[in-house]
C-alpha cells in the first residue's frame, strides 16, 4: 500500500493536483491574512492618533493647571506684605500683640488663597528649622511632621534655590498625615537679607482633583491613564496602592526623544498594549494612557471568518480541477511512462495508440518513431562496434611506447630546471641584502643630515640665549633701582605718618575740652530753668559735633595706623627681596657664559658630523656599483630559469598527453568491448 502510494504520488497528474490545490488555498490564505493584519495596523494607527491628540490636550490642561500654581507661588515670593511680616516675627523685636497681628494676616492670605480654588488641600508656609510656632497653615489641614521622609523631600525643595518643585501623588499626603492622597508643589521663599525669615511654601492639591482633570481622557474600553516620573514610578494613577511603585509599562528615552506620542509595548502578562503618552513642561513627568489592542481590533475579526470561509470555497474548487487535470494528463503520461520503462529493458518492439491530436497524442506519434530510428541504429552499432574493438587494440600498444619515452625526457628536464631554480633563489637574496645595505645607509645619511641641521639650530638659539640673558641683566639692574627708589619712598611716607599722628593729638584734647565745655553749659542752663532751655540745646548740638569729631578723629587714627603699618611690611618686604635681585643678576651672568660654551662645543660637534657623511657618501657609491652586478647576475639566472622551467613544463605536457593518450586508447578498448555486449540486449 506505502509503495503504491508513493507511485501515484510521483505522477505528473498528482503534482500537478498539489500544486494547483496549494497555490490556490495559499494565495486565499495569505491574501485574507494579510487583509486581516492589515486592517487591525489601520485600525490601531488611526486610533493611536486620536488618542495622542487628546493625551496632548489633557496634557496642556494639566500644564495650564500646574502653571497657575507655580504663578501663585510666585507671587508669594515677591509679596513684599508677607516678606516684611515674616522678618518682623523672625527678628524678635515685636510685641505679643503685634506678632499675634502679623501672624493672623499671613494666616488669613492663606486661607484666602485656599478658599478661592476648590482643588486645593491647604497651603503651608514652614520654617526652614521645622518648629510649628514657627509655621503657618490654611485652615483644613493638619499639623506638621518632620520625619526622614519628609526632611529629605525639603532639602529637595531648598536644593532647588527658589525653583517650584513638584512631588508625586502620596497616598496621605505630603506629611503622610491626611485621609486622602495629594499632589504638592514646594517652593523656597528665599530672603537674602535675613535668611531666619525664609521658609518652604507647601501648595497641596487633591489626588480626586486631578482624577476630574483627566476624566475626560478615556484609551480604549479598559484603558488606563498614569502619570510617571523621569525613573519610570507611578507620580498619579486610578490605584493608589501603586503610587510611587515603578511601572511596568513606561517611556524609554528612545521613544520620547522620536515625539511618536505612541508605541506598542506588552503588560505584565505579555497582552500587547497601545501606548500614548505626552512629557508636560512643568513638572518633568509624562501623562501616558494605554488599553490592550484588543479593544480596537474586535471589529476586524469578522474578516478573519470571512477568510476562513473563501479558503475553504477554494479548497472545494481545486478538488474539482486537479481530478479533471488528472484525467486529462495524469493517466495517458502514465501509460507512456510504462511503454518507456519497457523500452529501457530493450524491447524496441513496443509501440502506442494515442489517437488525440494534443500534445499528448503528438508525443505518442513522436515515440513511435524514435522507436523505429533507435532500432535502426542499434543494427548499425552492432557493426561498428567490432571494427573499434579491433582498431583500439593498436592503438593501445602505440601509446605505451611514446609515454615511456615521454616520461624519461621529462624526468631530466626537471632535474635541470631545479637546479636554475636554486640558484636564482641564492642571486635574489644576495641582491635583497645588497638593497637592505643601501636603504641603512640612506637612513644614517639622513640621520647625520638632521643631527647637522640640529646643531645649527641649538647654535641660533645659543646665541638668543646669550642676548636674552644680557637683556635680563640690564632688565634685572633696573628693578634693584627701582626698589631703592621704592625703599626712600616709603621711608618718606613713614616719616609722614608720624607727622599725622602729632596733629591728630591736639586735635584730641580740644574735642576733651569741647565735650567738657557743652557739660558746663548743660549744667548752668538747667540752674538758669526756663530762661537756660536754648543753651541746652545749643549745649546738645555742641556736645555732638564733638561726638562726631570725636569719631572722625578716631577712624583718622586707625587709617594712619594701618597705612604705617603696611609701609613697615613693604619695606621689610623690599629689605628681604633685595638680596635675591643680587642674586639673581649673578645667576643670569653665569647663565650667558654657560650658553656661549656650549656653542663653541657644538661648533666641533659639526665638523665631525661633515666628516662622518662624507665617509657614508663613500660607502653609498661602492653599494651602488656592488648592487648593479647583482641585479645583472640575478637577471642572467632568471633568464636562464624561465627556459628551463619552460622545456620541463613542455615535456611534462608531453608525458601528461601520452598518459592520456594510454587512458584513451584503454577506454576506448573497453567501450568497444561494452558496445557490443550491450547491442545483444536489444530485441529489433
Amino acid at each position: 500500500m506505502k509503495k503504491l502510494w508513493t507511485i501515484q504520488f510521483r505522477s505528473v497528474g498528482i503534482k500537478l493536483f498539489v500544486i494547483l490545490f496549494s497555490s490556490i488555498v495559499l494565495l486565499s490564505s495569505v491574501l485574507g491574512l494579510t487583509s486581516y493584519y492589515a486592517a487591525k495596523d489601520i485600525i490601531t494607527d488611526e486610533v493611536a492618533s486620536a488618542s495622542s491628540q487628546s493625551v496632548v490636550q489633557a496634557a496642556d490642561k494639566l500644564d495650564f493647571v500646574l502653571n497657575e500654581y507655580e504663578a501663585l507661588s510666585r507671587q508669594f515670593a515677591l509679596d513684599s506684605a508677607l516678606k516684611g511680616d515674616l522678618e518682623k516675627i523672625n527678628s524678635g523685636e515685636l510685641t505679643t500683640v503685634a506678632k499675634v497681628s502679623a501672624e493672623d494676616r499671613i494666616r488669613r492670605k492663606l486661607d484666602l488663597v485656599k478658599g478661592s480654588d476648590e482643588r486645593m488641600y491647604g497651603v503651608r508656609l514652614v520654617s526652614k528649622s521645622l518648629e510649628e510656632t514657627e509655621s503657618y497653615k490654611s485652615t483644613g489641614i493638619s499639623g506638621l511632621r518632620s520625619d526622614e521622609g519628609i526632611t529629605e523631600r525639603l532639602k529637595q525643595i531648598a536644593d532647588a534655590k527658589g525653583e517650584p518643585v513638584w512631588f508625586p501623588v502620596r497616598e496621605k499626603g505630603f506629611f503622610d498625615a491626611y485621609t486622602e492622597p495629594s499632589l504638592t508643589m514646594g517652593r523656597l521663599l528665599r530672603n537674602l537679607v535675613h535668611p531666619e525669615a525664609e521658609y518652604y511654601m507647601l501648595i497641596e492639591v487633591k489626588g480626586k482633583a486631578m482624577t476630574e482633570m483627566l476624566s475626560n481622557l478615556q484609551i480604549g474600553i479598559t484603558g488606563e491613564i498614569r502619570i510617571l516620573s523621569t525613573e519610570g514610578n507611578i507620580v498619579y494613577g486610578a490605584n493608589n496602592a501603586k503610587l510611587g511603585q515603578p511601572s511596568y509599562i513606561k517611556v524609554s528615552d528612545e521613544q520620547d526623544v522620536e515625539k511618536k506620542h505612541s508605541f506598542t509595548a506588552a503588560d505584565e502578562n505579555g497582552s500587547p498594549q497601545l501606548v500614548v503618552y505626552q512629557p508636560l513642561k512643568t513638572a518633568k513627568w509624562t501623562l501616558m494612557g494605554y488599553a490592550p489592542v484588543s479593544d480596537f481590533t474586535k471589529s476586524a475579526d469578522k474578516l478573519l471568518y470571512i477568510t476562513f470561509s473563501v479558503v475553504l470555497a477554494a479548497a472545494v474548487i481545486a478538488l474539482l480541477i486537479g481530478y479533471i487535470l488528472v484525467r486529462l494528463v495524469g493517466r495517458p503520461l502514465g501509460k507512456l511512462a510504462t511503454l518507456m520503462e519497457d523500452g529501457e529493458q530493450g524491447n524496441l518492439r513496443v509501440r502506442t495508440n494515442f489517437k488525440g491530436k494534443d500534445e499528448i497524442g503528438r508525443l505518442g506519434h513522436s515515440f513511435n518513431k524514435m522507436m523505429e530510428q533507435i532500432s535502426l541504429l542499434a543494427s548499425q552499432s552492432e557493426m561498428s562496434a567490432d571494427e573499434v574493438l579491433g582498431t583500439s587494440e593498436q592503438l593501445v600498444k602505440a601509446s605505451g611506447t611514446t609515454s615511456l619515452h615521454a616520461r624519461e625526457v621529462a624526468s631530466a628536464t626537471g632535474e635541470i630546471a631545479l637546479g636554475a631554480a636554486s640558484l636564482a633563489v641564492e642571486a635574489e637574496k644576495s641582491h635583497s641584502n645588497v638593497e637592505i645595505i643601501g636603504s641603512k645607509m640612506n637612513g644614517v645619511t639622513e640621520l647625520n643630515t638632521v643631527m647637522d641641521a640640529s646643531a645649527e639650530r641649538v647654535i641660533e638659539v645659543s646665541d638668543q640665549g646669550t642676548e636674552l640673558m644680557k637683556l635680563l641683566v640690564e632688565q634685572s639692574e633696573s628693578t634693584v633701582e627701582m626698589f631703592n627708589r621704592i625703599q626712600e619712598n616709603s621711608n618718606k611716607l613713614r616719616e609722614s605718618t608720624h607727622l599725622i599722628r602729632s596733629i591728630l593729638s591736639p586735635m584730641i584734647a580740644v574735642n576733651k575740652q569741647t565735650n567738657i565745655l557743652a557739660l558746663n553749659a548743660t549744667i548752668e542752663a538747667v540752674r538758669a530753668g526756663a530762661a537756660g532751655r536754648g543753651f541746652i540745646v545749643i549745649a546738645d548740638e555742641i556736645r555732638q559735633l564733638a561726638n562726631q569729631s570725636n569719631e572722625s578723629i578716631q577712624s583718622v587714627s586707625k587709617i594712619t595706623e594701618e597705612i604705617g603699618l603696611h609701609i613697615e611690611n613693604t619695606v621689610k618686604d623690599i629689605n628681604e627681596t633685595a638680596p635675591k635681585f643680587r642674586e639673581q643678576i649673578s645667576s643670569v651672568r653665569e647663565s650667558s657664559t654657560i650658553f656661549a660654551s656650549v656653542k663653541e662645543e657644538m661648533e666641533h660637534f659639526m665638523g665631525h658630523l661633515s666628516e662622518s657623511s662624507a665617509s657614508i657618501h663613500e660607502l653609498i657609491e661602492f653599494q651602488r656599483q656592488l648592487g648593479e652586478s647583482m641585479a645583472s647576475v640575478s637577471s642572467i639566472v632568471q633568464q636562464t630559469t624561465a627556459s628551463t622551467q619552460e622545456v620541463a613544463s613542455m615535456s611534462s605536457q608531453q608525458f601528461t598527453v601520452s598518459e592520456e593518450l594510454v587512458a584513451l586508447s584503454q577506454k576506448l578498448e573497453g567501450l568497444a568491448a561494452d558496445l557490443k555486449q550491450s547491442m545483444v540486449s536489444f530485441q529489433v
